[in-house]
Formats: C-alpha cells, sequence, structure tokens
C-alpha cells in the first residue's frame, strides 16, 4: 500500500519551494501520493490538488471576512479529504492563517506535522508561538536567527536555509549585453525593474503607485521599464499599462527583473528576498486597504517590515540597507525621489549592492529541498 503525504502550500511561493522538496522526495519514493492544495510545480509532479494556489491569493483581515463562507468550505473540504486518505504526514507550507488552523486537525487525529518556512512570530501575533509549540512536530525555518528566537520559547527549530539561494543556483541568464541585444535597447539605457507583487490586492494598490514614478523616472532618464508579471493571474489585473503608453515597457520573468535592473521598485515580500540574492538596488513599498493598515500596524512590532532589512540589519552604517515606504509614503512622488537618490549616486548604489550580498550569506545552506525530504522520509 503506497504512503500518502499531504501538502499545503497556499501561495505561489509556497508552491515553488514545497515543489522543489517533493521533486526531490520523489526521487526516493516515486509511488507516493501527494495530495493538498498547491499550484502548478506541485500539480506539474503529479499532486492531486483539492484547491489551487490562484483560488487561496486572499490577504489581509478585510479580505479574509469576505471569503469567509469559502474558507470555511476549504477547510471541511480538505478535513474530510484527510479522513478519507488517512496520510501518514503533513507537510505545511507557510501560509500561517491556514496551515496553523490545519496543524491543530493533524494533531488532533495523531498526524505528525512539518512545517516549512515558519510564521514571523519575531515581527508579529506572537501568540502564535504556543500553536507552533503545541501542534507542530517538526519546525523547519530559512533565517538563522530564529533558531534562537525559538528557543528561547521553548521550542526546538532546524536551520535549513532559505529556499531562493537553492532555486537562483540552478538558474543562469544571458549577458547583459545581449539582453540589450534582444530587446534593441541602447547602451546608455536605465532599467528600472517594477515588481508590484503576486496578488491581485497587491497589484491593485500598488502598480498605479510605481507606474506614477515610472513616468517621473522616464521625465529624468532614459529608460526602460522590466515588469515582472505574475503568471497565475488574469493578465487583467495589469490593465492600467494601457494608460501609460509613454513609457517602454518589457515584460519579463521576475528573476530576469532582478538580474538586469540597475534598480527595482519592488513590493514587499518576498520578492525582496529575492532582489537581495541578486544584489540588486531596491525601493521596497507597500500598501494596503485603510482598515486592513490600521489594524496591521498595530500589531506588527519591528521598525523594517521588509524581509531584505531585516535579514541585513547589523551589515551596514545605516538601519535600513534599502529604502521602505509604507502605506501613505508609497505613493509615486515619493518612491520616484528615492529612487532617484539611488541611480544618482553611482557609490550609494554599489554600497547597496554589496550589502546586499554580503547578507546573502545568513540564508544559505546546505540544499534545503534535499535535507527536508530527508526529514520526510522519516515520517513516511
Amino acid at each position: 500500500m503506497s504512503k500518502k503525504l499531504f501538502v499545503l502550500a497556499g501561495e505561489v511561493s509556497g508552491d515553488m519551494h514545497a515543489a522543489e522538496v517533493i521533486a526531490e522526495l520523489l526521487k526516493a519514493r516515486p509511488e507516493l501520493k501527494v495530495f493538498g492544495i498547491g499550484g502548478q510545480k506541485l500539480q506539474a509532479l503529479g499532486a492531486e490538488l483539492l484547491y489551487d494556489t490562484a483560488q487561496m491569493s486572499i490577504m489581509g483581515f478585510v479580505d479574509v471576512l469576505k471569503h469567509s463562507l469559502f474558507l470555511r468550505r476549504v477547510f471541511r473540504d480538505l478535513k474530510e479529504a484527510v479522513r478519507r486518505e488517512t496520510p501518514q504526514a503533513a507537510f505545511l507550507v507557510d501560509y500561517p492563517g491556514m496551515n496553523l488552523v490545519m496543524a491543530r486537525f493533524f494533531h488532533e487525529l495523531g498526524i505528525p506535522v512539518i512545517f516549512y518556512v515558519s510564521p514571523q512570530v519575531w515581527a508579529w501575533k506572537e501568540g502564535r508561538v504556543k500553536a507552533i509549540k503545541r501542534y507542530i512536530d517538526r519546525l523547519l525555518v530559512i533565517f538563522d536567527f530564529e533558531v534562537d528566537f525559538f528557543h528561547n520559547h521553548g521550542i526546538t527549530a532546524e536551520f535549513v536555509g532559505h529556499p531562493v539561494i537553492e532555486q537562483l543556483a540552478e538558474l543562469t541568464f544571458p549577458s547583459k549585453e545581449l539582453f540589450f541585444k534582444s530587446h534593441n535597447l541602447a547602451p546608455e539605457t536605465r532599467l528600472i525593474g517594477l515588481l508590484p507583487g503576486s496578488r491581485k490586492q497587491e497589484i491593485s494598490h500598488i502598480l498605479p503607485e510605481l507606474l506614477q514614478a515610472a513616468r517621473l523616472l522616464n521625465r529624468k532618464y532614459q529608460t526602460v521599464f522590466l515588469l515582472g508579471r505574475s503568471p497565475h493571474l488574469n493578465q487583467g489585473v495589469y490593465h492600467l499599462l494601457s494608460d501609460y503608453s509613454d513609457l517602454t515597457v518589457v515584460s519579463c520573468d521576475a528573476y530576469e527583473v532582478m538580474q538586469y535592473s540597475d534598480l527595482a521598485l519592488v513590493t514587499s515580500g518576498t520578492a525582496t528576498l529575492e532582489a537581495l540574492c541578486f544584489g540588486c538596488p531596491m525601493v521596497v513599498v507597500y500598501k494596503t486597504g485603510a482598515l486592513n493598515y490600521l489594524i496591521a500596524r498595530r500589531l506588527v512590532k519591528l521598525k523594517n517590515i521588509s524581509l531584505v532589512n531585516i535579514v541585513a540589519k547589523g551589515l551596514g552604517s545605516s538601519e535600513r540597507a534599502v529604502p521602505e515606504l509604507i502605506q501613505h509614503e508609497a505613493n509615486g512622488v515619493e518612491i520616484f525621489r528615492q529612487a532617484e537618490m539611488i541611480l544618482d549616486n553611482p557609490a550609494l548604489a554599489l554600497s547597496i549592492r554589496k550589502e546586499l550580498l554580503a547578507a546573502r550569506d545568513r540564508l544559505a545552506g546546505a540544499s534545503p529541498s534535499h535535507k527536508i525530504a530527508a526529514i520526510l522520509q522519516e515520517y513516511l
């Protein structure tokens, strides 16, 4: 009788991270049945998906309330599937709002829970530590400082390294000269990256501000804008581009944006860490609905919200490695001003690159996917 593994990766980045692990696991256990929630990458590996990550693109307190009936149905369907399939283990990746609820359910059934990419309880919602301690059997963290944090709360956490490092090591890119040639760009062209996020809600709030900043940058510099589109979303979310025909916008893979851009305007989240790994100077922005912001501001206890500044903390002379603009500050004019300061100061841009590449070393681990696959095998 074949073994079964439940996987829950509710976001695009989680789908990518989970797929790296499952791909390794299936090499050793090709008969393994994988089911749960994931995206295109897990599906390509043969996982049976009850829901797709595109359906789970729900963020913010208000949005969760709006989709409460849908989420209730998701929980019901997942629990029914688990009772029917009786998996040997549950592999939960990030997405703490749903995964901590499911962790409790698995714990009650006596099914081991392996949690990968810990909830950022060191930043907000520290009360979740109690649930982690009670319901999670193995906690696999991607930041080295998390080990001490959880140790101080009586929890054993295992640092496995950040999956982005492993994923990027497998990539190769043509030279910048070839990229310029393939797009018929003049050598003096400034390449500015636009990374408005991977969720519809993020894009609706942030893309308008990025495009306003882009228009201001275009008036001062000879620029081409590299837009990182999210392939899993309906491309209609980028409809606003039609109002900016004065800009030259090249749609790219997000990693191409990070590889070739002189500067990137990046929505706070996983993309900032990925850009860090490329040593790409950036301005981090984040904007959400007013009510979501007011609630989050009362809960978040860190001065810096972007992961890139948290990871790079203490490596440079300033409090922040890169500028971050939140809510009312995340407007076209202020984004332009911050970008302008970096573009007009080559020494500053070089200093940022060096600081980001130094911070990358803090994320490095020995093949997270191999290590985690071996851990999962212990439970199958």
